[in-house]
């Protein structure tokens, strides 16, 4: 039986530390980030792939000409630009991705792009991204060594291409940030993956949390239980570099908590009912600090988790059209072919419901977090049908006060 965790009672210290970050502006009506799934090919087989890629390209995906057209078109939500962000499959497997990258970038959209692990890494097509307006890449390490990354991403050589490829963007200066999949395979590496991360350097270290769509399965997510000893580890990780979650909503509530009680000088362990996978990660977390003789922030993060969700401040394109409110989230509210991306972002019925936390069900619904955090809405549908219904990763049982850390901070 998996235990609950308690509500932390708020003390409402007297200097309040940055706890999330808030956009300016109205989310309802300009989204921070927007991702264009510009193709399902790829040559790995990754074994938690949301877009189940295949080797070659779908002929009904959107063409460059209408690619332009919904960059110009995501544009036309206004300033600050939302974040583009090229993915796949592998965009290297369009060959008009700089050209796209070019457009982005003269329509004023902050363009990003996020290749595969493979042979298409190299230091001319790296700095080629630069080169074309792309602000920020980001790549995938899901194990500590080359044994468990490429297992997980089912070819060889993977590992020491992803290798290869952060280190020409550090050579040419291009901003990296690091993505890795939490699930039953990597639990015992991630303070070696933080590790690695912390060495080599990256504008952020992205922690994403299993949803089981497309070929990813259930039986390869973490339990709850487990799922709360790595937020907490993953909150103390972030002292240290700049680490955010994806689709770990309740990071947010973690951090907040975690605020409010580190200044009281509680143990977590207790405070929380943490568990062993905590405890282990914990103790390599602190060699890791030890040898590399880190220096924490005394309290809070390095760079607090921005309130955005499926939906609500983040929505998908897919390679044909289909606007969706995640990659990991296929429930489809329109397509560009047919509508304006901007009408279908602020007024398709889907995405205004996700965007409304009085319409969440069951422990979301009665959670005090719920504006806050608002759980997976892309785990809550693969694992209930629901997209409105609980995160069943959440451990979180409620019944205390939010404290006042989580009082957001706005920026742009």
């Amino acid at each position: 039986m998996t235990m609950g965790v308690s509500a932390v009672p708020s003390t409402g210290p007297a200097r309040r530390e940055r706890a999330i970050r808030e956009p300016q502006y109205d989310l309802g009506e300009r989204p921070f980030m927007v991702i264009w799934e510009v193709t399902r090919a790829c040559d790995l087989a990754c074994r938690h792939c949301r877009a189940k890629a295949q080797p070659e390209r779908d002929t009904n995906e959107l063409t460059f000409e209408e690619g332009k057209a919904l960059l110009t078109d995501v544009a036309r939500f206004g300033r600050p630009a939302p974040l583009l962000i090229l993915t796949g499959g592998d965009p290297f497997k369009r060959a008009d991705l700089f050209d796209l990258i070019r457009w982005g970038d003269a329509a004023g959209l902050r363009m990003a792009a996020s290749p595969a692990g493979t042979p298409s890494l190299t230091e001319k097509n790296i700095s080629g991204l630069k080169e074309a307006g792309a602000k920020v890449i980001s790549l995938s390490v899901d194990g500590a060594t080359e044994a468990s990354h490429d297992r997980f991403r089912g070819v060889s050589g993977v590992f020491w291409w992803t290798l290869f490829g952060w280190e020409a963007a550090r050579k040419c200066k291009l901003p990296i940030q690091i993505n890795t999949t939490v699930s039953r395979h990597n639990l015992g590496e991630l303070d070696e993956i933080f590790d690695l991360v912390a060495r080599r350097g990256a504008l952020t270290w992205s922690v994403f949390f299993l949803v089981p769509t497309g070929r990813a399965i259930a039986e390869d997510q973490i339990t709850p239980a487990e799922c709360e000893d790595v937020m907490h580890f993953l909150y103390e990780a972030s002292r240290y570099i700049s680490a955010k979650h994806t689709e770990g909503h309740h990071f947010k509530r973690v951090v907040t908590q975690r605020l409010a009680s580190d200044k009281k000088g509680e143990d977590p362990v207790k405070l929380y009912g943490l568990g062993e996978t905590y405890r282990r990660l914990h103790d390599g977390l602190k060699r890791v600090v030890e040898r590399l003789k880190l220096k924490p922030r005394p309290v809070g993060v390095v760079r607090p988790p921005l309130n955005v969700n499926a939906g609500k401040g983040l929505v998908f394109v897919s390679h044909t059209g289909e606007v969706c409110p995640s990659g990991f989230l296929p429930l489809c509210a329109g397509n560009v072919r047919e509508s304006s991306i901007v009408s279908l972002y602020r007024d398709a019925p889907l995405l205004r419901q996700l965007r409304d936390p009085e319409l969440l069900k069951g422990s979301c619904a009665a959670c005090e977090f719920k504006s806050l955090c608002g759980g997976s809405r892309s785990r809550a549908y693969a694992l209930t049908g629901d997209p409105l219904g609980p995160d069943p990763e959440c451990a979180y049982t409620g019944g205390g006060e939010v404290p006042p850390a989580a009082e957001g901070v706005a920026e742009e």
